[in-house]
This record gives structure tokens, sequence and C-alpha cells, in this order.
């Protein structure tokens, strides 16, 4: 008991801990949409509408926990970049994502997810006009592997291949548009820091989830939505938005980026496990081996440090 205590603090000390809670927490992400959608009759806007609308006095909560003085104002160009930052990414990119869920699988939607890093690279060489090394291509063909034969697996499964096609084509999407986000967060990330940048992109993306559903969704609603869908709303708003956000920052303060974006990596294997003993899904060993070479493509993928600094993995894990 004592020992086990001991390491407790110690992986708490050094950040593994934090670390881990916050890669346990993203995965959960898309367990808790299904399961919300199992709860009743209910669509991807109104549910994203629940998380964000959750969320966003917690993303209060973060610019209040960034809080320092001499902290580098916001202009109006700031505000113009965030609302930005925040349409692509908890906005369009989740809601794609959402869309997805619909149709196939939590583990092929965490394995398109998790080929973003090859899309920054593919905008990365449009802009700079720059053939990629020999490294990258392999890297690049080593992850589309595995997603093809992981791909082909729910195809088998599903028996409907046009609705894994569709939810595919979602899910690619948000890994789009999650990619311009992630470019996005470079420039200022150096300035505002990553958990202030994540509570004010975060937040913006909640204004604007809010008033798209204001506009195009039954807010009267809302109030007959079955309790269980509200349960795994909130806990999707807390333990796979903004918690993780906050371990995540935690993490990178005591072992630094490198090492906890690391430990994060474990993201899709927990998202495959979970929705396996969750939800039922099937567990087979082509999701397995493509699995794997989805991590080891994309752990050979060397982005220009340029266009993700260091600090912005915390924003950049907060995704989906």
């Amino acid at each position: 008991m004592k020992t086990s205590r001991s390491l407790f603090q110690q992986w708490a000390k050094d950040g593994r801990l934090y670390a881990i809670l916050s890669a346990a927490g993203f995965s959960l992400k898309a367990v808790f949409v299904k399961l919300g959608y199992a709860a009743g009759p209910v669509d991807a806007l109104t549910l994203l509408t629940l998380r964000m609308g959750i969320a966003l006095p917690l993303f209060a909560w973060l610019l209040w926990l960034s809080r320092s003085d001499g902290q580098a104002p916001l202009g109006k160009m700031d505000a113009v970049r965030i609302l930005l930052l925040g349409m692509f990414g908890y906005y369009l990119s989740s809601l794609f994502d959402f869309y997805g869920l619909e149709y196939i699988s939590t583990g092929l939607e965490r394995l398109i997810l998790y080929v973003y890093p090859t899309l920054v690279l593919v905008f990365q060489m449009i802009a700079s006009r720059k053939r990629p090394a020999v490294r990258t291509v392999q890297a690049m063909a080593i992850c589309y592997l595995g997603l093809g034969i992981a791909f082909v697996h729910d195809l088998g499964v599903a028996g409907h291949g046009t609705q894994v096609w569709t939810g595919a084509a979602w899910v690619f999407a948000s890994a789009v548009t999650y990619a311009l986000y992630y470019l996005g967060t470079g420039a200022m990330v150096k300035r505002l820091g990553s958990m202030r940048l994540a509570g004010l992109a975060g937040g913006a993306s909640s204004i604007l989830v809010l008033a798209h559903y204001l506009l195009a969704g039954t807010p009267a609603k809302l109030a007959t939505l079955p309790p269980a869908i509200w349960l795994h709303s909130t806990l999707m708003a807390v333990l796979s938005t903004v918690l993780p956000v906050y371990w995540m920052a935690l993490a990178i303060q005591r072992m630094g980026a490198t090492q906890a974006a690391a430990v994060g990596n474990l993201g899709p294997v927990l998202t495959m496990f979970a929705s396996w003993a969750l939800l039922g899904e099937p567990l087979s060993a082509f999701q397995l081996g493509g699995l794997a070479l989805v991590m080891f493509g994309v752990s050979r993928l060397k982005p220009a440090p340029a266009a993700a600094p260091a600090d912005a993995v915390v924003t950049e894990k907060a995704m989906a």
C-alpha cells in the first residue's frame, strides 16, 4: 500500500500521472458520443451543443487559471484569429466528427483523426512549395496503409459500405479542419500561452456552436431529452474536453512537452480498448495491426518546428 502510494505521488510529481489522465480523458470522447446516441433520439448538433454549453464556464475557468501579471493584451487581430481558431477547432472539427460517429466505430474514428499530422505536413509543403523528404513520404504511406487495414475491417463488420464511407468522409473532414486549427495555434501560443489560448479558442467555439443551434436547432427540445443524454454530455464536457487540457498543462510543466506528447500517443489505443469494453465494439487483429501501423507512421513524421511549438501540445490534444 505504501509502495503504491509512493509511486502515485512520484508520478504526480514528475507529470506522468497527469499525462496519462489527459490521454485517457481525450480517448473517452468518442465513447461518450456513442453512448449519447444510444441513450435516445439526438442529433450531432444537439449533442455537440450540450457538450460545448456545459464546457463554456469550464473554459472560463481555464482562463482564470492562466491569469498572470504581464499577460500580452489582446488586440483586434488576436480576436479575429481566436475566432477563426474557434471555428476550425471545437466547432467545425467537432461537428464533423460527431456526424461521422453516427456511422462508424470509435476505433476507426480515432485512427482517421490520428493521421492529422500527415495533413499538417501536406499543408506545410503546399505553403512552402517544397517537396517532401523520402522519410516523410514513407511515414505517410505507413499511416494510410494502417488506416486502410482498419477501414477494411469496419467495412466487413458493418455490412453497409455506404455508411462506412460516409462516416469516414465526415471524420476525415474533421481531421482536415483540425489540421488547419493546429497550424493556426503556432504563432498565437507563443504570445498567449497554451492554457490561455485553449480557454479563449474553446470559449469562442462554444459561442459559435450555441449560435448555430439557436439558428438551426430547437432549444425547447433540450428540456425533453432523456437524462442519460445530459449525463453523457456532461461527462464529455468535463472529462473529455476541459479537464484533459488542464491535466496536459500540468504534465508539460513537470515533464516537458515532448515527453507529455509521447504519453498522449496512448490515446488511440485507449479509445480502441474503451470501445471494446464499454460499447462492445469488436476488437480484431485487423484493427490492432492498423493501429500499430498508424502509430508507427506518425512517430516517424517530423513537422516543421515553427508550425507547432512544443507548448501547443495542450491545445493540440484537445480538439476532437
